[in-house]
């Protein structure tokens, strides 16, 4: 067999639901391939007789959410520890009967910590009381919630993720399987028909997926009102590392 080496081949490919990236290396020939640790889908190893191309695809994007984590922040400051941590109370509790009508599920409310404000002396010391509020929101009452904790005092949301929803997270991954297996594959058929080759063969297919990404919610002013569906969507990434014999 003769032995020949190529330099690498950019290869771009765009799947239907978001941004993808995608690039291809050809490799020295060999007469077998050596699994990578993480299982193939191919559990038996072929050996190739012509060249050897090895391929990584990358596939991202994005998925539809129906529902949102948020993360509140609560304070209460005052001349002593003792009153700051009645004031933060106080407001734990307002907070928990105006959000949880709104929120799925529990609220889960961290344990309070207190923080001294300024030197003392001629200067003023204030006790602070803090704690977090966090939970998961659906689509239909996302605004209501933001516009809810903008009116309480003391309470200042801190963050809100989008989540993916189960069904659609599963119909994604499959959707971008299913294009990275076809981008590779027309990858390698180009490959063989610019070395004057027929035959392609896929020896391998190692998969590593990156899971979803929650995404952050970009901060705007409360009082313009939130949509949900202008929210980022979660992403999700595949990335595939394809053996082809090209003969």
């Amino acid at each position: 067999m003769t032995m020949l080496s190529f330099c690498p081949l950019p290869a771009v490919s765009r799947c239907t639901l978001g941004a993808c990236a995608g690039w291809a290396s050809l490799a020295p020939l060999g007469l077998g391939l050596q699994l990578l640790p993480v299982a193939p889908m191919m559990a038996a190893e072929r050996v190739c007789n012509g060249t050897l191309l090895q391929i990584k695809v990358l596939e991202r994007g994005t998925v539809v959410s129906d529902r949102f984590r948020f993360s509140l922040r609560l304070e209460a400051e005052a001349s002593t520890k003792s009153a700051a941590t009645s004031l933060l109370n106080q407001r734990v509790e307002q907070a928990r009967r105006e959000i949880k009508p709104l929120a799925m599920g529990r609220l889960t409310i961290a344990a309070p910590r207190h923080d001294r404000m300024g030197s003392g002396g001629a200067g003023r010391r204030v006790e602070r009381a803090s704690t977090s509020m966090s939970g998961e929101v659906s689509r239909l009452r996302y605004d209501a919630l933001i516009q809810t904790a903008a009116r309480l005092e003391g309470v200042r949301l801190q963050g809100m993720l989008s989540l993916a929803s189960r069904t659609g997270n599963t119909s994604l991954a499959d959707q971008l399987l299913e294009q990275a297996l076809l981008n590779g594959r027309g990858r390698a058929e180009l490959t063989a028909k610019a070395l004057g080759l027929r035959r392609v063969d896929l020896l391998r297919i190692d998969q590593r997926g990156f899971g979803v990404q929650p995404m952050a919610m970009a901060s705007r002013q409360a009082s313009e009102g939130y949509n949900p569906d202008e929210a980022p969507k979660p992403s999700q990434t595949l990335s595939l590392d394809l053996s082809y014999c090209l003969s």
